[in-house]
């Protein structure tokens, strides 16, 4: 699956510039947050400045999904360029990294980097057994205020976790800005995790009354009662008021709201440090989130399942001026569907390396690139179908079964397939261009019997191309 190197790369790799040469990089993940919930997006009331400054000088990927919608596997899947089922965090119970995996910040090492992680990892072991030029992180979820965090020294060993005072994304941003003012003769990387906006919500003491007078809306999905989807589905224990931090809807999603305005504080500092120090033109900026997030679909909230809300999410891409002068305009929004283990090859190329043959994406950045005058060369040619998964089942706190599904533009197929009922192989079917709100599901229905067997066979197809032959 991965992409052929577009032309500039391969120029770069016939002559390899000196380290000190090659762009900067910031890559910057939140938490939980949709791909809706930008103002570039088109929220009614959320304001993100610094979020719309990225996809306004750059540019912002509309069609931009995660292959399995959860914390800790979504994570490493951008640090490996692989799924799940190959890179061994299935989930966020205590699935570790498999060995073997490739491991992005040790490519760029290779490259010439220095190499920073500074946020949240959720993998267990939380990234201290890698490799670092400086790490400031934290265990588990964190805390809003009041974090635990451990910080690596001058000799690059990792302290023990002791509190800091004030909001967590705050005091983790100006540690890694601190980090990334220091001279040096190496280009940079720099992996910021946030953890907002995930729940239960805390925002900064600076925005606990922002958006107060904001008109919350209920989703259209709000009282669509989920007929003719499965129980699988049905069953879940993520509907709005069953956890005490969901009971009030409208402070819920202040509150959600509240948080990614922080962060946007946050990649503020992120974008004036670069300005200050000099070095915006030489630096590419990422910026994504781990999943997507319910927020009153079904009256539900929460992830794991693959529907839209849980599964797209924000993802936005300024390149270096160099770069910019062989791409569509700024502020273009590429449409090509794109994966996170997407980003890990973007990266790398970005960093003007090629992505390890282990890896399972392929770089977003030729979908940025002017088209030639004649036929699309393979690595611009759109994705035509990916493959979803999720293996955290039985859960003791949410309840959502095991799954895998094939998206195309078209079509969405949902296979429940270990489901713990008499029945077997629940499944979900959709027509993404007439039902885009996942209404209508068809999977039961005569007429479209030659659709699932087609999208099961195209499924099989890419679990065969990525390796998951394994039966659960």
């Amino acid at each position: 699956m991965r992409s052929i190197l577009p032309a500039l790369a391969l120029v770069v790799l016939a002559a390899p510039a000196l380290a000190a040469d090659r762009p900067n990089i910031v890559v910057m993940m939140t938490d939980d947050q949709r791909h809706d919930y930008m103002s570039c997006a088109g929220h009614p009331f959320l304001k993100t400045p610094n979020m719309d400054r990225i996809a306004k000088e750059g540019f912002r990927y509309t069609n931009a999904f995660v292959t399995n919608a959860l914390c800790a596997p979504s994570r490493a899947t951008l640090m490996t360029g692989q799924y799940s089922h190959l890179n061994g965090v299935r989930d966020n119970m205590g699935t570790t990294l498999n060995p073997n995996a490739p491991w992005l910040p040790d490519e760029l090492r290779k490259l010439g980097y220095e190499v920073a992680f500074c946020g949240k990892s959720h993998v267990p072991g939380h990234f201290r057994d890698k490799t670092w030029d400086y790490y400031f992180g934290f265990q588990g979820q964190g805390n809003y205020l009041k974090p635990l965090i451990a910080e690596s020294g001058p000799d690059g060993k990792i302290g023990p976790d002791k509190p800091y005072d004030g909001w967590i994304d705050d005091v983790v941003t100006d540690k890694a800005l601190a980090w990334v003012k220091k001279p040096r003769a190496k280009p940079f990387a720099l992996f910021l995790f946030f953890k907002s906006p995930h729940r239960a919500w805390q925002p900064a003491a600076r925005h606990k009354d922002l958006y107060a007078g904001a008109a919350v809306k209920k989703p259209a999905l709000w009282d669509d009662p989920g007929q003719g989807k499965p129980r699988a589905f049905l069953q879940a224990a993520n509907m709005i008021g069953q956890y005490p931090d969901t009971k009030d809807y409208d402070g819920m999603i202040r509150d959600y709201a509240r948080c990614i305005t922080g962060v946007d504080d946050n990649v503020g500092k992120v974008l004036n440090t670069l300005d200050e120090q000099k070095i915006a033109d030489t630096t590419a900026v990422m910026y994504t989130s781990d999943n997507g997030f319910f927020l009153g679909e079904w009256q539900r909230f929460d992830k794991r399942f693959m529907h839209e809300p849980s599964v797209r999410v924000p993802l936005l891409l300024k390149v270096p001026k160099a770069l910019a002068k062989d791409c569509v305009p700024p502020g273009s929004q590429p449409g090509a569907m794109v994966i996170n283990p997407d980003i890990a090859p973007t990266v790398l190329e970005l960093a003007g390396g090629a992505p390890p043959k282990a890896m399972q994406g392929r770089s977003v950045l030729p979908f940025a690139r002017l088209p030639p005058a004649g036929p699309l060369p393979p690595e611009m040619a759109p994705r035509e179908a990916w493959y979803y998964e999720y293996f955290e089942f039985p859960d003791p706190s949410h309840n959502v079964e095991k799954q895998r599904g094939v998206r195309t533009t078209k079509w969405k197929l949902i296979h429940y397939y270990d489901p713990p009922f008499k029945f077997k192989d629940a499944y979900e079917l959709y027509d993404l261009e007439k039902d885009p709100e996942e209404r209508v599901n068809l999977a039961n229905r005569p007429a479209f019997q030659g659709t699932v067997k087609e999208l099961q066979e195209k499924m099989a197809a890419l679990r065969k191309e990525l390796g998951s032959t394994d039966a659960k």
